[in-house]
């Protein structure tokens, strides 16, 4: 079984970037990975299991902003596809300042 944690939270205050940050923190410390930005997975060993993460995600669900949360079967997200474009290479940064002693 696994759980899904899917949010779109806002970060327009230090208030929201506060709560985005201990969400965030909250869902690594449970045992999620991230799949993309904002999508965490974890898996679990049984529905009762899911069920008890389940609960704690929504005992910690910041006052502004949308979480959803899926269960999914082993064999649900073992059919899962996933299509990868191009990766952009990364973009060019500023060299550092040369120190001379």
């Amino acid at each position: 079984m696994w759980v899904l944690a899917l949010f779109d939270l806002p970060v327009d205050t230090k208030a929201a970037k506060r709560a985005y940050r201990e969400f965030h923190n909250f869902l690594l410390d449970d045992g999620f990975s991230m799949l993309q930005y904002s999508v965490y997975g974890r898996p679990c060993p049984t529905g009762e299991n899911a069920d008890v993460h389940h609960q704690r995600i929504k005992g910690m669900i910041p006052p502004d902003g949308e979480v959803r949360v899926m269960m999914l079967t082993d064999k649900q997200f073992e059919r899962m596809t996933i299509y990868r474009g191009n990766l952009r290479p990364p973009t060019e940064t500023m060299p550092e300042q040369l120190t001379f002693l």
